[in-house]
This record gives structure tokens, C-alpha cells and sequence, in this order.
């Protein structure tokens, strides 16, 4: 069960991943000893999965965002998982998401340009368990990767 210094913690870490162990201990008001072990039960029981920078897409030349419904053709358990494969190797790919409604699986794809996205989406077409595609170009970001409600 975690108190509220693991909660503080975890904010604490979501707002700033670089934190040093002697600026969270300050800032939870704890010696760093203690808040260095807090932190490895914190890693090895999963609630901090990794540790990782927040890249500028559009610095890096992926400046078009395109989240991408698909629905598959059917949903064997062999075909599910041979989808989930394929699109997971995709390196455009950054999210995939099962879910409710009228789709299958939403994606969320980052690519340089049109071409880039028409290419891909052809990869994407050509798998054989893929029965309908509908794009939705993002215009603009308005919140990305907010912290988590804790």
C-alpha cells in the first residue's frame, strides 16, 4: 500500500524524472538513505516502470501526428496476436490501445511528413487481418503525457 510520501514521491518524479535522490529526500522531507530505498520498493514492486526523456517531435522532424482506428477482419487469437506483432515492430508506432466501440485498436503514429504516412499506412494495409483504417490527423497538442491523477 503506498503512503503519502511514495504518492509525494511519485509526483514529485512525473513532474521531473531528474530529480537526484537527495532532492526528493529534501523536497519529502526524509534523509536520503531512506528515500533511496523508498524508491527502489517503488521500481521493484512496478509503480516506476522506467526512466525516460521527452523528446521534441517537431525539433526531430516528426511533425505530423496521426491517430489511426483499425479494425481487424476478425478476431482469432492467432490473428490478434500476429496484429499486435506486426505493429509493434512498426517504429513509427508510439501507442497502441485496445479498445471499445466501433474499432479495434487505436494507434497513435508520429512521421515526418505525408509520404511518410502514406508508406506507412500501406505497411499497415497490407497486413492481411486488417479490414478498415480511418485517420485523424492531430492539428495541434494540447496536453501530452500529463502526469498520472495520484
Amino acid at each position: 500500500m503506498l503512503d503519502r510520501i511514495d504518492l509525494q514521491l511519485l509526483r514529485l518524479l512525473q513532474q521531473d524524472g531528474r530529480l537526484s535522490t537527495v532532492e526528493l529526500a529534501q523536497q519529502v522531507g526524509l534523509s536520503a538513505s531512506p528515500c533511496a530505498r523508498r524508491l527502489k520498493r517503488l521500481e521493484g514492486e512496478g509503480h516506476i516502470q522506467g526512466y525516460r526523456a521527452i523528446l521534441a517531435r517537431e525539433k526531430l522532424g516528426l511533425g505530423i501526428t496521426v491517430f489511426v482506428n483499425v479494425r481487424l477482419s476478425q478476431h482469432k487469437e492467432a490473428l490478434v496476436e500476429a496484429f499486435e506483432q506486426a505493429v509493434s515492430a512498426m517504429g513509427e508506432l508510439i501507442s497502441c490501445h485496445t479498445v471499445s466501440g466501433t474499432y479495434d485498436y487505436l494507434l497513435e503514429v508520429v512521421v515526418p511528413d505525408l509520404p511518410a504516412y502514406e508508406q506507412w499506412v500501406r505497411r499497415l494495409q497490407s497486413l492481411a487481418m486488417v479490414n478498415d483504417i480511418n485517420s485523424h490527423f492531430a492539428i495541434r497538442a494540447v496536453k501530452v503525457m500529463g502526469p498520472l491523477p495520484i
